[in-house]
């Protein structure tokens, strides 16, 4: 009985997360008020408050448990480039084209998080979890981009920070453009955008 209970409640704040997740996509988080999301959800108020303290818990908690596509991508970066630096950093922006794509939950928050959020008040920690991941991707692309050059892959004027903002700007620009207007290839056109800018550092 105390299993169920508890089962009952984690599926009740995962419910509640789905419903402001939905929502802040449709209509801003600002333009999100708790009992907008306790409609959608099906609950009470004091339902939500049992949960999470305010909507800025209940949206932290909620992004908490997702990870968007630039994120998710970060994995093709850890290991070794090898013999094909370039063709390594194409495949981290091939990856995130793709579960933009093809991964709604993936696609929803970083839509959230871009363009339907303001980084003021509760919500700043948002700001904290990006400015992390873009440390992460430079952290990597410029060890991408160090040993391309010293392999004689990449021209030897190839700056290494540049060269990995650049294309972190570029990719991530690319993935707003879709979500405001999706009126281009994503995966066709973005591989392209991004091969012009990797063939301009190609030994």
């Amino acid at each position: 009985m105390v299993r169920r209970t508890k089962e009952d409640a984690l599926a009740t704040r995962d419910s509640i997360m789905d419903a402001a997740e939905q929502l802040f996509v449709e209509q801003g988080v600002s333009g999100t008020t708790l009992q907008h999301i306790a409609t959608a959800a099906g609950v009470t108020r004091g339902a939500i408050y049992w949960h999470f303290e305010d909507k800025g818990a209940l949206f932290n908690a909620m992004m908490e448990r997702a990870t968007m596509p630039l994120e998710a991508a970060m994995q093709t970066l850890d290991c070794a480039a090898g013999a094909d630096p370039l063709g390594h950093l194409r495949s981290y922006a091939l990856c995130v084209f793709d579960l933009t794509i093809h991964d709604p939950k993936a696609r929803r928050v970083f839509e959230i998080a871009t363009l339907k959020l303001e980084y003021v008040g509760e919500m700043s920690a948002m700001r904290g979890r990006r400015r992390q991941h873009r440390e992460q991707f430079m952290a990597s692309a410029e060890r991408i981009v160090r040993e391309g050059i010293a392999h004689g892959r990449l021209k030897g004027t190839v700056k290494p920070h540049a060269a990995a903002l650049g294309l972190f700007i570029l990719i991530e620009g690319l993935v707003r453009s879709w979500l405001i207007t999706p009126d281009f290839d994503l995966e066709q056109l973005g591989a392209e955008i991004v091969d012009t800018h990797l063939d301009s550092l190609r030994a």
